[in-house]
């Protein structure tokens, strides 16, 4: 299992890496990342929960995120509505409300655990904004995300056995056909 713990975290490396390199993202901005466990290690999603997998993808995200001062959003699981847990930094940044509830493994999900007990000042939110995300195994991020969504095809298309969806969001245009649009935004 070891291996294959290495390999995911590579490939979640791999994918976060790529994502940010697409998105151009500014510190302080955020990162969704709904991430099925038991998607990765060959299951059905929510039932057959990975801690080793979820903290596996986490090793391999979450110093990336940190290194451009990007903060991580930890969808949690339909049992929690699909909260996240975001730093309190976060929270107080976008000024989101909390939650009263701490993620398990079977009830928020190994990934959403495993953010609470990584994160210096865990909070639980109900929803956010986000400025880009990683779907792993079919988790429906883009509730969490800014309109408009633009899908971001990365060189994976899985980790582990999950599939691997993305995106990046961009400001909406307005104005119709005689507006002009800054390029970078597109």
């Amino acid at each position: 299992m070891g291996f294959i713990l290495q390999e995911i975290q590579a490939q979640a490396a791999q994918a976060a890496g790529e994502l940010l390199d697409a998105a151009g993202l500014r510190p302080g901005d955020i990162v969704v990342v709904g991430c099925s466990s038991s998607e990765i290690v060959g299951g059905r999603i929510g039932k057959a929960s990975s801690l080793e997998a979820a903290q596996a993808v986490f090793a391999g995200v979450y110093p990336l995120l940190e290194e451009r001062g990007l903060f991580l959003a930890a969808q949690c699981c339909e049992h929690l509505n699909r909260a996240l847990v975001v730093e309190a930094d976060c929270a107080e940044k976008y000024g989101y409300d909390p939650v009263s509830v701490r993620p398990q493994p079977k009830a928020g999900g190994s990934f959403a655990a495993t953010a609470w007990d990584s994160f210096r000042r865990p909070q639980a939110v109900e929803q956010i904004r986000a400025h880009a995300g990683l779907d792993i195994g079919g988790t429906l991020i883009g509730m969490h995300l800014r309109p408009v969504a633009v899908p971001v095809r990365l060189r994976l298309d899985h980790i582990g056995q999950a599939i691997l969806l993305c995106a990046r969001t961009r400001p909406k245009f307005i104005g119709g056909g005689r507006a002009c649009y800054e390029e970078e935004k597109r």
